[in-house]
């Protein structure tokens, strides 16, 4: 098979992109198509229509994800690829869709020359990205067992959303697969990020994406009149937990690695002006390749803690909470795409994903690998997000070659 002349075809990968973008689409030029939402719905039976049309068979599993399959000349696991097409309240055309579609393209343009594989090829659209990723955790054997965990902000169950879609929260457990059922997946996705742009690469090879852990930080202080209170004498909780925040930071910058910290929730008490803070709430999220590190910088936090909170006689406390476990990628995988990359004499860098994404869950029972393309300014998550058509042609290009590399393997 001369796989150099399979290509794909840019301006109806991009006519994609925003005719799905429309389904949700707000004012502004954004998207809110949120998980079991009517949007979602709608874009879903979009995406359906759109495989079916590339020769997919297209089911819905127990988890609500939905699969289209591109038969293959063998009876071998299959190729899988795909991503998500929720988003967050206002987010933007490129996060998640660009993966499925993207898949669907590199489909299309094989049932255009009659062309199909060894392997089968599936296009997964997980559920829920966004949210609680019950999709990609259902698949992997991973999801909580309570439904509880997954009920929606709106107080909607995760049963009824479920069947809406078509899965069946009680068959949950069919929906788990195996490296039996899926022998590679690799998934294309905007960057997220300004690391590929800062440093002018057109495609990033995924290393892995990192482990994540959060602690809650609570800082007592003294409660006590603004007004009255002489400065020597005072427990001040927000001074203290500003210093906290200080550390992480400095930790974080100074401590050899590619690690990121962040503290983004602080939650202040009595929270009055004319009030001394008594007591304020943090929340830190510490993410890195290796969970070893990542113990050695909450180790440094908590020294920093102890010391902090004699100087301002106060008592802060370090509690463990959510802990997601790394993933690493494939080196076949990985190999494979920096193969494309230099065919198509394209450049690239190897890098982490510090962002959550399905893969992670895939990668924990069969070969996975991730492909970037650069986000402009390295804006997500918003509705000015940005990919160029050239950069998700681009990256749609290196998706389906890999593929094809695979196969060969």
């Amino acid at each position: 098979m001369q796989t150099t002349l399979i290509s794909i075809n840019r301006d109806r990968l991009n006519q994609t992109l925003a005719e799905l973008a429309t389904i949700g689409q707000l004012p502004a030029g954004g998207v809110r198509r949120i998980s079991f939402s009517p949007e979602d719905l709608q874009a879903r039976q979009q995406v359906k229509t759109w495989m079916q049309n590339a020769g997919m068979t297209v089911r819905v599993d127990a988890a609500g994800n939905m699969i289209g399959r591109y038969p293959g000349q063998l009876d071998l696991p299959a190729l899988a690829t795909g991503s998500h097409i929720d988003t967050v309240p206002t987010g933007g055309r490129y996060d998640g869709a660009l993966g499925v579609l993207a898949g669907v393209e590199g489909v299309r343009s094989l049932h255009e020359q009659q062309i199909r594989l060894r392997h089968p090829i599936e296009i997964i659209v997980f559920t829920d990205e966004e949210g609680g990723m019950i999709g990609s955790k259902a698949m992997s054997g991973n999801a909580d067992p309570d439904p509880e965990t997954y009920r929606r902000e709106n107080g909607q169950e995760i049963q009824a959303c479920l069947q809406r879609i078509g899965g069946d929260w009680s068959k949950l457990d069919q929906a788990r697969r195996s490296d039996r059922d899926i022998a590679a997946y690799v998934e294309l996705h905007v960057e997220q990020g300004g690391v590929l742009e800062s440093e002018h690469q057109q495609i990033g090879i995924v290393e892995g994406i990192v482990s994540l852990h959060r602690c809650d930080i609570t800082v007592i202080g003294r409660p006590n009149h603004a007004g009255t209170t002489p400065m020597h004498l005072r427990r001040d909780a927000m001074v203290a937990a500003a210093q906290v925040v200080t550390a992480l930071h400095e930790i974080a910058v100074n401590t050899p690695g590619r690690q990121v910290a962040t503290i983004g929730v602080v939650n202040v008490f009595p929270n009055a002006a004319n009030i001394i803070p008594g007591q304020v709430d943090l929340v830190a999220d510490i993410r890195d390749l290796s969970e070893e590190h990542i113990e050695g910088l909450i180790a440094q936090l908590q020294e920093r803690m102890a010391a902090i909170a004699s100087t301002t006689q106060t008592q802060i406390t370090l509690k463990r909470g959510m802990r997601v476990q790394p993933t690493l990628a494939s080196a076949r995988v990985r190999g494979a795409i920096a193969e494309v990359c230099e065919a198509q004499q394209l450049s690239y860098g190897h890098m982490p994903s510090r962002a959550i994404h399905d893969a992670q869950e895939i990668g924990r029972f069969t070969e996975m690998g991730m492909i970037f393309v650069p986000s402009v300014a390295g804006i997500s998550h918003a509705e000015d997000e940005y990919s160029s058509p050239e950069q998700c042609a681009r990256g749609a290009m290196v998706l389906l070659q890999t593929l094809l590399k695979l196969d060969a393997l």
